[in-house]
């Protein structure tokens, strides 16, 4: 039985599709405007896991994710690069694309884009002013008239009383309320446009995802998903746009992931104190990054540090090493460990103690491999079955162990070098075989000699 931790109720909750055994899923994804930083990775990592999850559960799961293509940072980068919004969309989306593949995240089954549904803003806009909760002040805006709308707040918790004190309206605004945000944006010079019944202009952020994910999925689905950043005020005037124009409700559960944290502050662009991942990808293997995501747990915050990333690539060589030199058979046995990583996942998405089953079995593995390496082997497949619901452990064990060899080492050479040492050894010529297993020490060379042979990997 899977429980979700809700932020609309704040409590795990049973989860139940609102249509028999269907899942649609919508998730706020990236602003093309530069390369994904690893807090980006973080989001598109956890919604990945979910999805492995309820797909491997049994759900018939749609998954939407969309992209934001127009919005201020997109307009000011490209006409500070010289350049379209449309050709610096076009590049970042495939670099995020590319990042993606590289972290072993699955594709959305949708993927809109806020420029493909300017029609169905126009669409729910109108209706939104038709029943009073958005107003045209004439000069080419439409705002939302927050305080219209009953259950504003009742995402994040805030009161509209509350968020009054010290709010604002700027010069150039017409809002009514300093709390109104703004669904359609009057045209300014050197911006892109689209037309609309209040006249050129485009849209705000609030009003795309509420139009992408009900165009895919319909007025109302079961999960949305996004940073816990989003919460408010994204994500609240998402639900107050949404329910106003549709009077139902819009997401039934909805999931927040934490963030990545540099010294205790949200990474981000703004901050300037992130790492892009492929800045990280560039000195850590896809692997090592992906654990060091997948084993906390998606709602909490995780810090980034170079110990932090150590320690994800001295877990996941252990799970190698207990793999390496076992044949690739169908998982056999294990049930109790497969009953246990379920317990763990249904209890709203428990990495941390699925991991730590990963261990438990890495543990009944090694006691298994000199005494009976077929029960070894079965288990060893049962250990790459529940990995690859993390995402990992899909790779050859020596291909991992030895990741990062090219250019440091020749690999050739190395072999030559292990025949040898193994002619020596058969000879009994044991200063020999001290002498080339120093000379491959000296080259950042650890010697595993095992019953199936000897094996190589790298120092760390």
């Amino acid at each position: 039985m899977l429980t979700i931790y809700n932020t609309l109720s704040k409590t795990k909750e049973v989860f139940k599709p609102l249509e028999g055994n269907k899942v649609r899923m919508y998730v706020c994804g990236m602003t093309v405007y530069d390369f994904c930083h690893l807090g980006h990775g973080r989001s598109m990592v956890a919604f990945d896991l979910v999805t492995r999850w309820l797909r491997y559960s049994g759900y018939d799961l749609t998954y939407v994710r969309n992209i934001t293509d127009i919005d201020d940072k997109i307009i000011n980068r490209a006409n500070d690069n010289g350049e379209s919004f449309a050709a610096l969309t076009a590049r970042m989306i495939d670099a995020m694309h590319e990042d993606e593949r590289r972290l072993n995240i699955l594709p959305p089954d949708q993927e809109p884009r806020a420029t493909d549904h300017i029609a169905g803003m126009h669409a729910m806009i109108q209706t939104l002013i038709d029943k009073g909760y958005a107003y045209a002040p004439g000069n080419g805006d439409v705002y939302y008239r927050v305080g219209k709308f009953v259950g504003y707040g009742k995402l994040s918790r805030k009161k509209i009383e509350d968020l009054r004190i010290g709010a604002r309206i700027e010069v150039d605004e017409a809002k009514q309320d300093p709390l109104d945000f703004v669904l359609w944006k009057g045209v300014k010079p050197g911006e892109p446009s689209w037309e609309s019944p209040w006249g050129p202009g485009r849209p705000g952020w609030h009003i795309e995802c509420s139009v992408m994910s009900t165009c895919c999925l319909g007025e109302s689905f079961d999960i949305h998903g996004g940073g816990n950043d989003l919460e408010f005020p994204h994500h609240e005037n998402e639900i107050a746009q949404s329910e106003a124009a549709t009077g139902k409700q819009y997401a039934n559960s909805w999931m927040h992931c934490g963030m990545i944290r540099i010294n205790g502050e949200k990474m981000s662009k703004s901050l300037n104190n992130f790492f892009t991942i492929r800045d990280v990808l560039d000195k850590y293997h896809p692997e090592v990054v992906r654990y060091l995501l997948v084993s906390s747990h998606y709602r909490s915050s995780i810090n980034y540090s170079e110990d932090s990333l150590r320690e994800s690539k001295g877990a996941l060589e252990r799970f190698y090493h207990a793999l390496r030199g076992l044949p690739r058979v169908a998982a056999e046995g294990g049930e109790e460990y497969v009953e246990r990583f379920t317990v763990a996942m249904n209890d709203d998405f428990g990495t941390p103690e699925a991991c730590a089953v990963l261990f438990d079995l890495v543990r009944e593995i090694n006691r298994l491999r000199e005494s009976d390496p077929q029960a070894a082997a079965g288990l060893a497949g049962r250990l790459r079955e529940l990995g690859d619901l993390l995402g990992v452990l899909q790779l050859d064990a020596d291909d991992f162990l030895r990741a990062g060899a090219e250019g440091k080492v020749d690999a050739a050479e190395v072999e030559a070098l292990i025949q040898a040492r193994l002619q020596a050894r058969a000879d009994k010529n044991w200063a020999e075989s001290d002498r080339i297993r120093d000379q491959l020490t000296a080259m950042g060379v650890v010697l595993e000699d095992g019953k199936g042979g000897t094996t190589w990997r790298l120092a760390d």
